[in-house]
């Protein structure tokens, strides 16, 4: 079209803040924050609007002046009316970057040159300042050019200082593919020094750090508000994964953050850090001190208020179909110049809030993709796999009667798929969102994928999330379920083997050697998953799956109606049971496994006593000690050559217990626990009692210890 000379020769990317900035509290992308930041993004739906030559779907958005200042880069090809002027915005322009068909950017300074950052070579900011800042809440304002792999955030943010000094500076980071561009505090724009961090906590394998000064000592305890603006371009980078020798195929396959137009992924803080955190530098390589930092900040973040105001802009007939915010959908309301000049971006927006966001560090994805809906999930897939997203479908209602047996009739947020652009990608998960590739895989790989995904779906709160072991605990305990209800109890119990060693390595071997953690502070996979899961299986052994599935819906039930505001602690899982009528004091298992941690119990047997009685009977005393300061609830078991006996001993910490058990005909075999009790070495301990013969000898399970020795009548087996 040749009316449009103007907006062919000059696209202009304008981004005017505001001297003094609104107050918090903006809904959605309308509000008065959004509604100054994000005018210009509107500016050529506006001039085609005045040209009188938009489509339906495009006069809605023109309409409304508040959104879009008025252009005076094209008049109009006939007479048209014209909206009203709108006012200008009371604030000062601190710059504007204009971009020709060239290619080339030319970028005019305002208000911001003059508080330009200061590039230091070392960091002002030390751990002790990154370690008292903590985040309370979180207000974005996001800007994504996807053509352009750009994004342009403006961030307010409330910080409270949790340490027990006042704090001079506030030390802010994001990616060092990103850059600060005004940080004001108290209204007042802050001149700060900007130092690179090597830390691996991004993909980039550095971070930006502004030290922020402050007009006055901030008190511990105290919060403060600060208004940020920084941007810059995301695309895909494998440095920290290159530099430890990861051949390059992998490595990009590990590290796919990026924005383009038809994905988007930023997973956040361990990948990529498009929003502001403080935090201590962690490489990789340097044992597990990257994944406790990620935990550590997963954890910090639990109680954050939570917002971000969403705007794509995004080539023509290009748009995106969905938008997930840290693992939730967000509405997208598109504006496409359809039948109008192909240069015409099109604009998407989408707001979210969330009261608290939980254990998870804040995601953001936006893709062009088809939606699949099913009863309980919504897959998005790409054009490839439109045909081989079906099998998810179908083994998402194989899998459902099994999660509802536990959880009940539905999940509170339906569980959302995300096909990523190469099938090779790593798969991510997060909340009710798994981002993998939806090809045919296994079915019975798929069913535990599912599995795990539908229990964060139950268990997701709009009102208050549950503790990382809770939400976590829970989806792997059904996880290893499903394993059971398919393949027997054997094959579970080997799947919950396979973690206990790395389990046994982290747990302390003493309450004196180290503090433990306790599960409600756990931030490392190995706690919140593994030790979690089997807390899990332990109380359903204690109780029965019943009782246990009474208690989750109750745990599901408190989320829905938000009765705890600090979360959910351990105590109410003990309120829980005893309303299930539980009528047996489970304090120690509290105390022991729950509230604190006192590392893993290690059981061993000391000695059998295998002595005939009556009629064919033997009466047999079984020995166990427990070397662990954690007490423990086991199976005992003893075997004949006919049959099988097993009852539950209870072994105090650094104690013995003594279990005397009659059996019919001469015991063979001894079991202590069955695997579904973590301990220290093996956690399975097996002694035979004089086989009469190989055949007859009972198959010992897998990872168990064992001894054999001759029977007497009247002398222990030791």
């Amino acid at each position: 079209m040749t009316v449009f000379p103007a907006l062919r020769r000059k696209k202009v990317d304008r981004l005017a803040i505001a001297a003094q900035f609104t107050p918090h509290g903006a809904a959605g992308a309308a509000g008065p924050i959004a509604g100054r930041f994000m005018k210009w993004l509107f500016l050529r739906v506006l001039a085609t609007a005045v040209l009188g030559t938009a489509s339906a779907s495009l006069s809605g958005t023109a309409q409304n002046p508040a959104s879009a200042p008025a252009s005076s880069s094209a008049a109009p090809a006939a007479p048209a009316p014209q909206p009203p002027e709108p006012s200008s915005p009371s604030g000062k322009v601190i710059f504007s970057r204009s971009t020709d068909e060239s290619g080339n950017t030319t970028t005019t300074a305002g208000l911001a040159a003059q508080t330009a950052p200061k590039v230091t070579a070392e960091p002002t900011a030390v751990d002790a300042d990154r370690l008292s800042v903590a985040f309370t809440a979180l207000d974005l304002e996001v800007h994504l050019q996807t053509a352009a792999h750009r994004i342009a955030v403006r961030a307010r943010l409330t910080v409270r200082n949790d340490g027990k000094n006042p704090l001079t500076r506030i030390p802010l980071q994001i990616s060092s593919s990103l850059n600060w561009e005004q940080i004001r505090v108290d209204g007042r724009d802050a001149a700060f020094p900007v130092a690179t961090l090597n830390s691996d906590t991004d993909h980039t394998g550095q971070l930006h750090e502004a030290a922020v000064p402050l007009p006055a000592p901030l008190p511990p305890g105290q919060t403060l508000t600060l208004d940020t603006v920084y941007s810059g371009t995301i695309v895909p980078s494998a440095h920290r994964l290159l530099t430890l020798g990861t051949p390059e195929a992998i490595a990009l396959h590990s590290d796919w953050d990026e924005i383009s137009p038809d994905f988007t992924g930023l997973r956040g803080f361990g990948n990529v850090v498009w929003y502001p955190v403080s935090t201590v530098p962690a490489i990789l390589g340097d044992g597990a001190r990257l994944f406790d930092e990620i935990g550590r900040h997963k954890l910090s973040l639990t109680h954050t208020q939570f917002a971000l105001h969403l705007t794509v802009e995004f080539p023509h007939g290009n748009a995106p179909t969905v938008a997930l915010v840290n693992g939730q959908a967000a509405p997208l309301r598109v504006t496409d110049a359809e039948g109008l000049d192909a240069d015409l971006s099109g604009i998407a927006t989408a707001s979210f809030d969330a009261p608290a966001l939980g254990f998870v560090a804040p995601s953001l994805f936006v893709a062009v993709r088809k939606a699949h809906p099913a009863a309980n999930l919504t897959a998005y897939a790409a054009p490839d796999n439109n045909i081989a997203v079906e099998t998810w479908l179908i083994e998402d209602a194989a899998v459902t009667p099994f999660v509802q047996e536990w959880l009940g009739s539905r999940p509170r947020s339906p569980l959302t798929l995300l096909d990523l652009p190469d099938p090779e990608d790593a798969p991510y998960e997060t909340g009710t969102l798994l981002v993998t590739n939806l090809g045919v895989g296994p079915a019975d790989r798929l069913d535990g994928v599912l599995v795990h995904g539908l229990a964060h779906a139950y268990l997701a709160s709009p009102h208050q999330p549950l503790p990382a072991w809770l939400n976590e605990g829970v989806a792997t305990f059904l996880e290893s379920g499903w394993v059971e209800k398919q393949h027997g109890r054997d094959r579970a119990l080997q799947m919950l083997e396979s973690d206990r060693p790395s389990l046994a390595l982290i747990e302390p071997p003493s309450p004196g050697t180290s503090a433990g953690v306790p599960l409600a502070l756990a931030t490392a996979p190995v706690y919140y998953r593994t030790k979690a899961a089997y807390v899990l299986w332990m109380l359903r052994d204690l109780t029965s799956d019943q009782t246990l599935s009474t208690v989750l819906r109750g745990l599901i039930a408190d989320g829905e109606s938000g009765k705890s505001p600090n979360g959910i602690p351990a105590r109410s899982l003990q309120a829980l049971l005893k309303q299930a009528g539980v009528a047996r004091d489970l304090s120690w298992f509290f105390s022991d496994w729950i509230d604190t941690d006192k590392g893993l119990p290690d059981l061993t047997i000391d000695s059998v006593f295998p002595n005939p009685a009556q009629a064919g009977t033997y009466l047999v005393a079984i020995n166990i000690a427990n070397a662990g300061y954690a007490a423990a609830d086991v199976p005992v078991t003893v075997r004949t050559a006919k049959s099988t006996l097993t009852e539950r001993v209870f072994i105090p910490a650094h104690g013995n217990a003594v279990e005397r058990m009659v059996v019919m005909g001469p015991p063979t075999q001894v079991q202590v626990n069955d695997g579904t009790v973590p301990e220290t070495t093996a956690s399975v301990h097996v002694k035979d009692i004089h086989p009469q013969s190989p055949d007859e000898r009972p198959a010992r399970p897998p990872g168990s210890s064992s001894s054999s020795s001759a029977a007497g009548s009247d002398q222990p087996q030791e």
